[in-house]
């Protein structure tokens, strides 16, 4: 069906270069960017994005990653897969600030995401050389986190989500969901800007409290979030929408990935959040061929 909020254009296509700014360092999106799931956790949907914390093992995944082509490193210590269990503060800091700093410490140019909804870990990642913070909860889930991060001086990244991991699957009811979506965007970039966070990255949240189907009018429809001026995050990978769709395992699911990947690409998407980064990598490729 049409979309009153469908807005396609070749401006989508031949995108404008994106600036950003973390800790003083200015980084610039002249492309699409891919960043790489890094899972220090047990439970990970996805079998093959689970590993322990040791460092020989962090630093080999970060190695293969950043030899694809990743622009960026992800990092999380808790699953927000649905029905996911609670994973204590402590542990969660335990599981990420050593895998950050060594990260940083063997390749320094590297960039870094704190994938956290606490504060607490966000703040103590960035001191540790995180580059980014990356809240599936947009301060939903801690009411100080958007507070602090004004004050690290790093870019933001604001998900959509109702509920948490534990409950989240039972709150898909919208009356519009695209709409809804960009009131809930348009709200947290107010409130962002006024904590002082320069840089907020957007992200539909798409396996986040939606259905199958609102999975993929959302993705359909990813350019009508442009006109929140944002650069807009992706992340599909491996996840419910495709391997329920075709009845296959998250582990059979690349070849679904990538052509979904294609196509977030040509509806603006600027960062594609990802476990197999080669892959991704010759989209981007792909797609840069086509739209040089």
């Amino acid at each position: 069906m049409d979309s009153p909020f469908t807005s396609e254009s070749e401006d989508i296509l031949f995108r404008p270069k994106i600036t950003l700014q973390s800790k003083g360092k200015l980084l610039l999106i002249e492309r699409p960017w891919i960043m790489g799931i890094m899972n220090i956790t047990p439970d990970s949907f996805y079998s093959g994005s689970r590993f322990n914390s040791s460092p020989d093992l962090l630093l080999k995944v970060a190695e293969k990653m950043i030899r694809e082509g990743a622009d960026i490193l992800d990092v999380g210590g808790y699953s927000s897969r649905p029905n996911a269990e609670n994973v204590s503060e402590s542990e969660e800091l335990s599981r990420t600030i050593k895998g950050v700093e060594a990260i940083k410490n063997y390749f320094p140019d590297v960039l870094v995401s704190i994938d956290t909804f606490r504060s607490k870990i966000a703040v103590e990642a960035v001191n540790a050389g995180a580059d980014f913070v990356n809240d599936i909860s947009s301060g939903e889930l801690d009411e100080n986190m958007i507070p602090l991060v004004g004050k690290l001086s790093v870019p933001y990244i604001s998900m959509h989500m109702k509920g948490n991991p534990e409950t989240m699957q039972a709150q898909t009811d919208y009356k519009n969901v695209l709409l809804e979506i960009m009131n809930y965007f348009s709200k947290k970039m107010q409130f962002c800007n006024k904590a002082g966070i320069k840089d907020v990255i957007i992200d539909p949240g798409i396996g986040f409290a939606k259905t199958l189907k609102q999975n993929y009018w959302i993705l359909r429809n990813l350019a009508y979030f442009k006109t929140i001026q944002a650069p807009i995050l992706v992340g599909l990978s491996r996840k419910s929408l495709i391997y329920n769709s075709l009845k296959i395992k998250p582990e059979e699911a690349l070849n679904g990935t990538t052509a979904l990947h294609m196509a977030a690409l040509l509806k603006g998407a600027n960062i594609l959040r990802v476990h197999d980064v080669k892959e991704a990598k010759e989209t981007v490729n792909l797609y840069k061929e086509l739209y040089p």
